[in-house]
């Protein structure tokens, strides 16, 4: 080794044909013993470190996550790397991997892709845009086809009450603009009618309110039927005067406006339609008349008290025998309109007879059952329940009418042989027995 080289005081290495020429110091022995091991002869070099970075502004305001700081996971990681960034991550790529630029998105997202909505594009197919339902469009009534189907529903009506029946029913048909024809044909319809016919025509029309008719729709009905007025009194001459009732009851149940009576009666010309408005006005004026007008068709039917219908009843049977007309007092029973209670006219007619003990009446009597029993006004059941009220108030018939048993024997013979009975009901006929006497060998004791 030259002597101008200079050793750095680390590192030892002298060693010439396996001997050590000199140590660090410059002395150099040849003495064996002071060869050291060549294991701590070795260069030791200390390990380069990395001089530290002050961090910046952004990363000293980055939160912890569990004691690391976000600066550190972002400098652990690379750019490109989709992974989670934070420690609470499964290591999983984010969106499945169907985030970031340039990515086409994840596999087989293609096969959810929905149809082309858009028409002018030329994906577009019309049979894979979805499930579609169909509904069923009904065409709009001709004016024949209205009085046709309106017609039938509202007689149907007079016969079971429901009203909303009547408007399920009627919900169903388009009629467009002629729905106003619904009250028009109730009230014509109701015209020749009974009171009890015309209280339900009032009743459906106050509950069509609102629900099919609207105000304009029920102003057009009555409108309509004024104009017809003179037309409609041909067939019913009381016509004005049951118009305007309706019009006073529609008025009453908020169906019209109390100024509809004024402004029509000032633009009418029509005589008829004059005496209806007039006739509502009055029943509008008096006293109490909103609150009358709910019994402007009277009380009908069921709801009149029973001693008024037997009352009325008693005088139809008086009637019928001073006058012997079978038809009035058809009339006269079927006004009533309680064919529930008709076998009230078959027992008082029946207690008649016995009560009279004449031929001529129970002649009379026979003849008219019989013909309302070959009209079907009385009904069998009816019959039927009339004489066995009969058969049970015998007890008391007695007492005022002792030959009660002969006359009544007699008299369900007759209607038995006319058909006005049937053989249960004449089966039920109570027989007094005869008694017996002395002579007939009872030994001395009258058997009852």
């Amino acid at each position: 080794m030259a002597s101008g080289d200079v050793l750095s005081p680390e590192v030892e290495v002298f060693q010439q044909n396996g001997e050590v020429e000199g140590d660090v110091d410059g002395n150099f022995s040849d003495s064996p013993a002071a060869s050291p091991n060549l294991n701590d002869l070795r260069p030791k070099l200390k390990a380069k470190r990395r001089a530290k970075r002050s961090p910046s502004k952004e990363e000293q305001q980055l939160p912890s996550t569990n004691g690391v700081n976000a600066s550190q996971l972002s400098r652990s990681k690379p750019r490109y790397d989709r992974k989670s960034r934070t420690a609470y991550g499964r290591g999983l790529p984010k969106k499945g991997g169907a985030g970031g630029k340039g990515v086409w998105g994840k596999p087989g997202c293609e096969l959810d892709i929905d149809g082309v909505i858009d028409e002018k594009d030329p994906n577009y197919d019309s049979d894979a845009q979805g499930n579609y339902e169909l509904e069923t469009i009904a065409p709009e009534l001709t004016p024949e086809e209205v009085e046709k189907t309106i017609k039938p529903v509202i007689q149907e009506y007079f016969e079971h009450g429901d009203t909303s029946e009547v408007a399920v029913t009627l919900g169903e048909l388009n009629l467009g603009h002629k729905k106003h024809e619904i009250a028009t044909h109730a009230v014509s319809m109701a015209l020749d009618k009974h009171d009890s016919h015309r209280e339900m025509t009032s009743r459906l029309i106050s509950d069509l309110y609102g629900n099919i008719l609207t105000h304009r729709e029920m102003a057009a009905a009555f409108d309509s039927i004024l104009d017809d007025l003179s037309d409609l009194t041909l067939d019913t001459p009381d016509a004005p005067h049951v118009v305007g009732s309706f019009i006073a009851r529609a008025v009453a149940d908020d169906v019209l406006p109390p100024k509809y009576v004024t402004n029509y009666k000032l633009s009418g010309d029509s005589k008829q339609a004059r005496a209806a408005l007039d006739r509502a006005h009055v029943l509008l004026s008096m006293k109490h008349g909103m609150v009358r007008l709910d019994n402007v068709w009277g009380v009908g039917g069921g709801q009149r008290p029973v001693k008024y219908l037997i009352k009325k009843m008693n005088m139809l049977l008086r009637e019928y025998l001073s006058s012997r007309d079978i038809q009035e007092a058809t009339r006269c029973l079927q006004e009533l309109e309680v064919p529930h209670f008709h076998h009230e006219l078959v027992y008082e007619a029946v207690v008649t007879v016995l009560e009279a003990g004449s031929e001529q009446v129970g002649t009379a009597i026979l003849m008219l059952l019989k013909s309302l029993a070959d009209a079907i006004i009385l009904t069998v059941d009816q019959m039927d329940r009339g004489f066995d009220r009969v058969f049970e108030s015998m007890p008391d018939i007695v007492l005022d009418v002792p030959n009660a048993h002969t006359i009544l024997e007699r008299f369900s013979e007759e209607c038995f042989n006319k058909r006005v009975i049937t053989n249960r009901t004449k089966a039920k006929v109570p027989i007094r027995a005869r008694k017996r006497f002395v002579s007939e060998g009872d030994g001395g004791r009258i058997k009852e």
